[in-house]
Order: structure tokens, then sequence, then C-alpha cells
């Protein structure tokens, strides 16, 4: 009865829902005014009533009850007991009960930690995540139920998706969902606002609050997602412009643009209507992403679903979601417009030629990702839009929002004088013309992206770093140190980039027993024939290769060819040797000839990559989350003690 309990916790959660959604709306009705304690209790109960229905589902998973029909698919009794677990939100139905409970969760958050704003207030804004959340509910209770029960029960689950069966893969969709989900606390506090015809400072000071917690969540999601298909794929790359990798990626741009222009509003009470527009549109490109991915109009990896009646739920309710919301911002837009000019030199002047770098950015990923969708929906034909495009369109704007990166903290609100910039900004810029154009002489050849690259890493990071160094004898508060932090992350990232574009080698290659090849400094050798061996759900194929570096074997690299039993899907495993300054990468392809008798001969396809600093593409973008949780922490104080 384990999964008939889940499935009444879910309707009970609706039920609970409803009244979230259905008080504060009584003073516009009745004119009678409600107290926040019972919205928010609702809200509460929400989410433990989602909570028990996705444990519940959990319990499934761990017990092999293959009686339920999302189990059986996604499951079997011989995959480890993490992946049973993480199998719960692997597939479409328990991925949107994870969603549900990452909505639930945010929900309950502001009931508690919003309780110092005035009650009206806090309960339309639960109101607003209440009705986000009805529409989600009735979406997995009509079309999405994980509870539905099989009348023929298998003795044998159908098991998880191979390439799902990885730590990082159960990680990362937590942490994606948390940001998406997240940023509906932005959007419902706008909406708030909007409604109220107020939006000042004592609002920009609470919504940063709430989008640095989902801006930090969204970050990290996208960075193991990431670091997943890097080594997990077989491929060696970082990032490849997938229209799923995509519509989490625009969100982060808008989230990054929004984070900045909430500072103008909540110190000089600027760009209000920008920012409001931005609080709304981060939201609907999450709601946009969960289309793409739910809707079956595309296949990948990272696509969940492939019924089109799940797809025209999905899209009627976004279009009431960003219809509705931009019906009331369009209403209420005159109460906010402003009659004072932005100086181009200031603070607010800086953030603004930022936000129209990422918008520019936004644009560019939003176009190249529809496209090819919209053409196909028309019946005109399939295009692919793939990494040229977006690399001769995207990569262009980096620099000058680089350049504004290394700027914006050393001008004043209102206006500045450019004469004072150039003063203060000497030294950084120095730094990094003279460093990053020297650095490539180092390396193996000279080359002029490289050099851009790597002044635009060293301009940022010293443009950011002398900040602290101007506070001398005083102390750096944390909402600056999470500045310069997140920043330098940002360095970190570029760095990254520029040394894996530029001098990254890669090589498919033939190797036989005892052969080796040699490639960018480094000698690769398959020691020994490739070993077979069967574990635990899967029959893998393992090869040993040695790396040396002149005389000296400086790894053994283990890549593997996998073959899962119960889908005989095949699988690579690459073998990596990870560093600070560079990444041995190799991947088994398939045999080319077979091993002999008497031990000897065997010859695979092997791939060889090396990788130089790409792991600080991921731990740049580790170190702006921690930033921008440092820069949380600093507002969260700030709040609690103007409260």
């Amino acid at each position: 009865m384990i999964p008939e309990l889940g499935h009444f916790a879910l309707i009970l959660a609706f039920c609970f829902t409803l009244v979230q959604s259905a008080l504060p709306l009584l003073p516009l009705l009745f004119n009678r005014s409600v107290g926040l304690l019972p919205v928010a209790m609702a809200a509460r109960l929400q989410f433990v009533c989602t909570a028990v229905a996705f444990f519940c589902l959990m319990w499934a998973f761990v017990s092999d009850d293959f009686s339920v029909a999302y189990v059986a698919n996604n499951s079997n009794t011989e995959m480890p007991l993490i992946y049973k677990i993480s199998s719960v939100w692997g597939a479409h139905e328990g991925s949107l009960l994870l969603w549900l409970l990452m909505l639930s969760g945010w929900s309950a958050a502001v009931s508690f930690f919003s309780r110092a704003l005035p009650a009206q207030f806090t309960a339309q804004i639960l109101a607003v995540l209440g009705f986000i959340s009805i529409g989600f509910q009735l979406f997995t209770l009509l079309t999405s139920n994980p509870f539905l029960r099989l009348l023929s029960v298998p003795l044998q689950g159908r098991e998880l998706n191979p390439l799902l069966q990885d730590f990082g893969l159960a990680v990362h969709p937590p942490m994606l969902y948390m940001g998406y989900v997240g940023f509906s606390v932005c959007y419902a506090f706008t909406v708030a606002a909007l409604w109220n015809g107020r939006m000042d400072a004592a609002w920009a000071r609470w919504v940063r609050v709430w989008t640095n917690s989902a801006w930090i969540f969204l970050t990290l999601g996208i960075t193991l997602g990431s670091w997943w298909a890097y080594y997990e794929l077989g491929w060696g790359g970082w990032w490849f412009w997938d229209p799923v990798e995509n519509v989490s990626f625009m969100p982060w741009l808008a989230g990054t643009a929004l984070l900045h222009s909430l500072a103008a509003v909540e110190t000089r009470g600027r760009l209000r209507i920008w920012t409001a527009f931005l609080a709304l549109l981060t939201f609907s490109l999450c709601l946009l992403g969960t289309f793409i991915v739910r809707s079956g109009i595309l296949t990948s990896v990272h696509s969940f679903a492939s019924d089109p009646a799940r797809g025209l739920f999905i899209l009627i309710f976004l279009i009431i979601v960003i219809g509705s919301s931009l019906l009331l911002f369009g209403w209420r837009m005159p109460l906010l417009r402003q009659q004072a000019e932005i100086h181009p030199i200031s603070r607010e002047g800086g953030i603004l030629f930022n936000n129209v770098f990422l918008s520019a950015a936004l644009v560019a990923v939003l176009i190249g990702t529809l496209y090819p969708l919209l053409l196909d929906a028309l019946g005109v034909g399939k295009m692919s839009v793939g990494p040229p495009y977006f690399n001769s369109v995207f990569l262009p704007l980096t620099i000058p929002l680089a350049l504004f990166v290394g700027i914006g903290g050393y001008t004043y609100w209102k206006k500045d004088t450019l004469k004072r910039l150039l003063q203060r900004l000497r030294l950084p810029a120095g730094l990094a013309i003279v460093g990053g154009g020297l650095l490539p002489l180092f390396f193996i050849s000279y080359h002029w992206a490289a050099a851009l690259g790597l002044m635009l890493a060293l301009w940022v990071a010293s443009a950011s770093g002398k900040i602290l160094t101007d506070y001398r004898g005083s102390r750096p508060g944390l909402a600056v140190v999470g500045m310069v932090l997140a920043h330098c992350g940002l360095a970190a990232f570029i760095a990254g980039v520029t040394m894996v574009s530029s001098y990254g080698a890669e090589k498919d290659v033939r190797l036989a027993v005892g052969e080796g090849y040699a490639l960018a400094g480094y000698r690769f050798v398959l020691a020994q024939p490739v070993e077979q061996k069967k574990v635990a759900n899967y029959q893998t194929q393992i090869a040993t290769i040695e790396v040396w570096q002149g005389e000296q074997q400086i790894a053994t690299l283990h890549p593997e060819k996998r073959r899962y039993v119960s889908q005989q899907q095949p699988l690579a495993e690459a073998g990596i040797d990870a560093g600070i300054w560079r990444d041995l990468y190799v991947s088994l392809g398939e045999p080319l000839e077979q091993v002999g008798q008497d031990g000897i001969g065997g010859a695979w396809s092997v791939r060889l990559q090396v990788k130089p600093l790409i792991r600080w593409i991921w731990g740049g973008a580790v170190l702006m989350a921690l930033g921008a949780l440092l820069a949380a922490v600093a507002k969260q104080r700030r709040v609690t003690a103007l409260v």
C-alpha cells in the first residue's frame, strides 16, 4: 500500500495548495483580511505531503516493487542502492515529482524566512507560488502519475538508462532543479510587488537573497552537468551547445543580469522596470526549458518525455504563466518609470552595459536553440545549429563583458569621471596586457587567441584583486569579498576555456599491445591485452594504458567499454589522470584486431586527449558559486539587521 499512500499524499498536497492559493484572494473578493498563519501553514503542509509522496516512491525503488510501472521501467534488482535511489528522478514522472518537492520546499522556506515582511505581501507571494504548484501538480496527477500499478508484475525491471547510472547524474538534477525552482520565488516576489505597485529598495534587498540562492544552485547544477558529460560520455568536451544544455544556460544568463541589476535598484532605485522584467524572464526561461525537455520536440540524453499530450499541457501552462505576468508588468510599468537619466560613467551605467551584453548573449543562444525546433515544427525541414554558430556569435560578446566586469567595481554610483577610472585601472591593465601577451611564448606555439583570452582572464583577476588591496588598513565587507571571489572565478573560467581551446590536443589512434603513441609531450602505451570482467549489472572490457613523459611513467589509466546486461547498451568509461594544470584523457573505442590464443596481439581504436587547465573551468564556476554564497550571507545579515 506504500505507492497508494504516496498517491494519496500527492492529492492531499494538491488540496493544501488550493488553500494556499485561495486564501490570499479573499480580501479582493469579499473585502475580508486573512492572516499569514493559515496561508503559511498550508504551504508547509503542502511540503510535508509532497515529501511523503517522494519518499514513498523512493521506497518502491529500494524495495524493488515492480508492480509500479515507473519502477519496473527504470530499475532492477542488480542495480546498486545509490542508483536505485537516483532512479527516482531518472525519468520523466519521478523527476517531475522531484520538481514538486523542490517547489514546495522553496514555498515553505518563504513562509518561514519572510515573516518580517508585511503579512499581506507574504501571503500574496505564497499565493503566486501556490498557483505555479497547482499547474505542476495537475500535470503530474493527470498525465505523469509515478504511482500507476501494472496488472502483470514482471520478475525483473528494465533498469535505468546506463548513462544515468553515475554519481554526477545522481547529484546534478537536484542541484539544477533547486536553481530552476528557486527563481520561482523571485518571480513570485515580483508579481506581488507589481500587483501592489511598489518596487523599492526594500523589495530589492529581499529578492537579492533569494536570487543569490537560486543562482548558486543553478551554477552548481550546470557545472555538475558539464563535468558529468566530460568524463561519462567519452568525448572529452565540457560543453556541446546541446539544446538541453542551452535551456539551462539561458536562465543562468538572465539570472546573472538580474543579480547585478538588483544592486542598482537597492542602492539607487534605478533600473526598476528592467529588473522587474528580468525577474519575470528568468523564471519564464526555466519554464521554457521544462517545455523543451518534456514535450518530446527533441531527442537528447538529457530529455525526458516524448508524449505530445504532455507537451501541450506544459505549453498551455507556459502561456498562462508568462502571459499573465507580462500583462501585469505592462499594466504597472507607468508606476516604475523614472525621469532621471543614467550617466554612462557610473556604477549604474556599468551594470546597464553588463546587462546589455548578457542579454545579447541570451538572445544569441535563444535564437540558436529555438530556430531549428521552429523549422522542424513548421515542417520546413530539419536544421542543425551547432558549436560554430554559438562560438562565432557568443564568444565575441564575452570580450566587452569581461572588460566591464573589471571596471564595474571601481566606479562611483550616480556619476564618475573617465580620468579617475583610468588612473585606478592602470596597474591591472598593464599586468593583463604584459602578462597575457608574454605567457603564450612559453607554450608550444604562440596563438593570438590564447593571448587575448589570457589578457581578459588576467584583467578580471587583477582588477578584482586590487579592490581588496585598496582597503589597506580597513576590512572589506563580506559582500565585497564575495564579489571579488566570484569575479576571480570568472577569470579562472576564462583561462581554462582559453587554454583548452588553444592548446588542447586530441588524436584517434590504433594501438596494439606494446605499441605507443606520442601526443603533446606524452607517450601513451597499451601495456597489456584488454581484460574482460563481470561487475554488478554490467560486463566490461578494461584496457591498461601507461603514460610516459620522457623516461618516467607518470600515470596508468584504465578506460573501459561497458555493456549493461538488461539493455545491451555499450558505454565508454574514460580513463582520466586529473591535475590542476592538465588532464590526460583516454577513451576506448572498438576492437580492431582480436587477441591471439597465446595472449599476444589485439589492437583497439583509442582516443587520446591532453586538456590543459580544463579543471579551471569547473573550479572557476565553483568559485563563482562560493562568491555568490558569501554575498547572500552578507545580504541576509543586512536584511535581518534592517528588520
